[in-house]
């Protein structure tokens, strides 16, 4: 026989596409495993801690690009991985997709397991049951089948099948199957939630607005223009939205004496529904973390500030008063900052170029609880209780006809570098006092109103994420507190005479899950079922 003869042959090497498939089964068995969720429902976890701990877009704009302007070196990095928008980012959707294949793979081969488990009756006794960790045999003097019948009226609860095999009567019980129902129940909940997570992020929409709290008209939800920022779902174009309307009565602020806000309280006006169609207001009073919600929307109170009132005089007599919220720069005292502009009544001017250069604008701050240094104007306390501003009031363009974007609190510099906007004075006003141009136009500070930030959330699958997790909740305590237990008992005549026979009664048992005090539980058990008799020692 040659070297060759007794070389063992090669194995045939697999197709192509027998190869593909045996990745692809690999693949999908390593995914649909338990460990593989776990991990993954870690990880998940793992990455919405940026979201919690970094600036979002989705939330603050500015806030995001102060961020990355304060670190030029970072923050474009950390931009392009998509963490100021972590839960739309690219990542987090895959990890997101990845947890619910694999909890959908996993669950559903075991929900058909759990129900071929519960069609198998329990096992037979075994042959030898003193080998198991708890045992006890005694002997009686009743017949095989009237122990056993007498044994199976006390395991109510339990699945029970007898069996006899001559003179020997056998009985095997099993309880414990809601305990892999529970788990099923809480796996298949935690499938629900992802579900009406993604489908609330899909055609749900988010939108905040600035109301000034003088029970005026408020705000209506007819469309995307009625708020002031507007984030649509990701098949939502922002039409079609839930019909709404909130005016906020009042607003209160609880402070401590230090400063530090303690409560946020608003006195609303809403209507919804049937209430739009007859005009009704419905009142309410929302604080921070307890919400308006009705017809499927929730109503936040988010924050609040100041909004300053002035009135401007021209010199004709005519007036013009505007309220508009000034921004909060300072968190702790709320020494907010802003802008006003007023345009010039009709026909005061010959033309319409003549009418824009004597448009008037003040810039400045407010400080609730006014504190002067000199003539510098700051903030002591956050409620309103000594209110002043100090402004530069401007004459000239403001930049309401150009038609390019104008900041909220802070005119054009491109105005101002131009001359075209020119600086008229800078004082500081407290309610009731005014200041005179050269032409004769006053400019009066009349006081100031406080404004509530709104935000409007639209969920349609929010009743459902709370049922699934009232779900997940009750299937985890099934899973904790049932417990897996078997028992068996085997009565059998010993050998010898009608006389001498004697009926020996052999139980066993065997905890499935949770070890930890069987070993009581089989005692207490076996008094149940047995009574109080001696071991034989058998």
């Amino acid at each position: 026989m040659t070297a060759s003869e007794n070389k063992p042959a090669r194995p045939s090497r697999q197709s192509l596409p027998r190869r593909a498939f045996a990745l692809l089964r690999n693949a999908w068995r390593g995914l649909t495993s338990m460990r593989t969720a776990l991990m993954l429902l870690f990880l998940l976890a793992l990455g919405a801690i940026p979201g919690a701990l970094l600036p979002q877009r989705s939330l603050n704009t500015q806030k995001v690009d102060q961020y990355i302007a304060d670190r030029p070196t970072l923050g474009p990095l950390m931009d392009r991985l998509q963490l100021f928008d972590v839960f739309s980012s690219f990542w987090f959707t895959a990890i997101y997709v990845l947890l619910f294949v694999s909890l959908v793979g996993c669950i559903v081969p075991r929900v058909f397991d759990h129900y071929r488990a519960l069609r198998t009756p329990p096992v037979r006794v075994p042959r030898n049951l003193s080998r198991l960790p708890h045992h006890f045999a005694t002997r009686v003097d009743d017949a095989p089948a009237a122990v056993i019948a007498a044994a199976r009226t006390e395991l109510r609860g339990w699945r029970v099948v007898e069996r006899t095999s001559g003179e020997e009567v056998t009985l095997s019980a099993e309880k414990g199957y809601f305990r892999e129902l529970g788990n099923i129940v809480f796996h298949l909940a935690l499938v629900g939630l992802l579900v009406a997570i993604a489908v609330g992020k899909l055609f749900g929409y988010e939108g905040t607005v600035i109301v000034i709290a003088d029970n005026g008209p408020g705000f209506c939800t007819t469309s995307t223009a009625a708020f002031d920022s507007f984030r649509a779902g990701r098949v939502n174009d922002g039409t079609g939205l839930s019909p709404l309307c909130v005016r906020v009565k009042d607003f209160k602020a609880d402070y401590l004496p230090n400063g530090q806000a303690e409560m946020f309280t608003a006195n609303i006006s809403y209507q919804a529904g049937a209430d739009l169609a007859s005009n009704t207001w419905r009142d309410t009073t929302i604080r921070v973390n307890h919400p308006l919600r009705v017809a499927g929307d929730r109503v936040y109170l988010q924050g609040h500030g100041y909004a300053p009132t002035f009135t401007v005089t021209y010199p004709d007599g005519q007036t013009r008063t505007e309220t508009v919220q000034w921004r909060p720069d300072d968190a702790t005292t709320f020494l907010s900052s802003g802008v006003m502009r007023f345009d010039p009544p009709g026909g005061m001017f010959p033309s319409e170029q003549e009418r824009r250069k004597h448009q008037i604008a003040i810039e400045g701050l407010f400080a609730p609880t006014a504190l002067l240094h000199g003539n510098l104007l700051t903030s002591s306390y956050p409620a309103l209780t000594d209110p002043a501003v100090a402004v530069d009031i401007y004459r000239g363009e403001t930049g309401l006809d150009t038609g390019r974007p104008q900041s909220l609190f802070a005119l054009d510099p491109e105005m101002i570098k131009q001359k075209r906007l020119v600086k008229q004075q800078r004082v500081n006003l407290k309610p009731g006092e005014s200041a005179t141009l050269s032409d004769g136009t006053k400019v009066t500070f009349d006081g100031a109103k406080e404004f509530a930030n709104l935000q409007v959330s639209h969920d349609p699958a929010q009743g459902w994420v709370l049922v699934s997790a009232l779900t997940m909740m009750a299937g985890l305590l099934v899973s904790l507190l049932v417990k897996r237990r078997r028992v068996w008992l085997r009565a059998y005549p010993t050998a010898g005479s009608d006389d001498e026979r004697r009926i020996v009664v052999e139980m066993g048992g065997l905890a499935r899950t949770d070890q930890a005090g069987w070993g009581g539980e089989f005692d207490r058990l076996r008094k149940r079922l047995l009574g109080d008799s001696q071991s034989t020692g058998e």
